[in-house]
């Protein structure tokens, strides 16, 4: 979690600063804050496979809304809302499901820089790995969009641009990479271990890193959360000064949500906090 997005991901787009801040806090949450790893990859050579994964997990269901609020310094600049569907249609025997991302700017924030940016994946329920992803982006007047066709089998991704790129088995997008790494198993994760998700965007291949720091509770508006701690691996010197300027707090229990991202940027802090959720697959950690 590029990062135009009110939303996700926030991978090499972190780490560039002439992208928008508000962009930036929001892909920190809802990709646990991974960022890139300093330099573009090899090439990928497309892998020959006759089979999709089944990732075994209880995370999440259809029905799950998560509601967050955006801060920028002492302002209010934004609010966040994250959806998961059932989607009626089958591809390639599979049963998928739909999320979608819908971000704006909100009061006196949104008189100088209006947000108005929506994101879908339409990801394998099994596999959890995406088939399509849709990215509609208005930020300050700036507009673009972006439509990728994943081929899985073929270890494939096919841009709006008709163009068409290798990359490895099961890649995910700036969206479904969110769904996947709420389905990493913590329980024996020692302090500095290091996970690393594969990810697609911006017409690029690149490495999704998080290194996790230990458990933390923490008090939010809304009450107490028992909470793992996460820093991501950062391109230090554009946006962020170094990795302990970035960390995200998802809850200790087998929901995995991001309730807390901090920031500390070159030009001013960003906070961006859970507000809301209904229809969770677990009992959240709460006190």
């Amino acid at each position: 979690m590029t990062g135009r997005a009110v939303w996700y991901g926030a991978c090499k787009w972190v780490g560039m600063a002439q992208r928008p801040l508000i962009a930036t806090a929001a892909a920190c949450v809802f990709s646990f804050g991974f960022a890139q790893s300093g330099s573009a990859p090899a090439p990928v050579a497309a892998p020959k496979m006759n089979t999709l994964r089944t990732v075994e997990h209880h995370a999440f269901t259809p029905g799950e809304k998560l509601s967050y609020v955006l801060h920028y310094g002492w302002l209010n600049a934004g609010v966040a809302t994250l959806e998961l569907k059932e989607y009626p249609r089958e591809i390639g025997g599979r049963n998928v499901l739909h999320a979608v991302g819908v971000g704006q700017s909100t009061g006196a924030f949104k008189t100088f820089y209006k947000v108005d940016d929506r994101y879908e994946t339409y990801f394998d329920e099994g596999g959890v790995f995406p088939y399509i992803f849709v990215r509609r982006v208005d930020e300050g007047g700036y507009k673009f969009s972006q439509d990728y066709t994943f081929m899985q089998r073929k270890g494939q991704v096919t841009t709006q641009e008709k163009k068409t790129f290798d990359v490895p088995a099961h890649v995910q997008d700036m969206l479904s990479a969110f769904y996947f790494a709420r389905t990493i198993d913590f329980g024996n994760a020692k302090v500095g271990d290091v996970f690393t998700i594969e990810t697609f965007l911006d017409n690029e291949l690149w490495p999704l890193r998080m290194r996790y720091v230990g458990k933390e509770t923490i008090k939010l508006r809304n009450g107490k959360y028992r909470c793992l701690k996460f820093q991501p691996v950062v391109q230090e010197g554009r946006i962020f000064k170094g990795n302990d300027d970035l960390n995200v707090w998802i809850t200790d229990d087998a929901n995995r949500i991001p309730v807390l991202a901090q920031a500390k940027v070159l030009v001013g802090s960003i906070k961006m906090e859970l507000s809301g959720y209904e229809g969770l697959a677990n009992p959240i950690a709460k006190e």
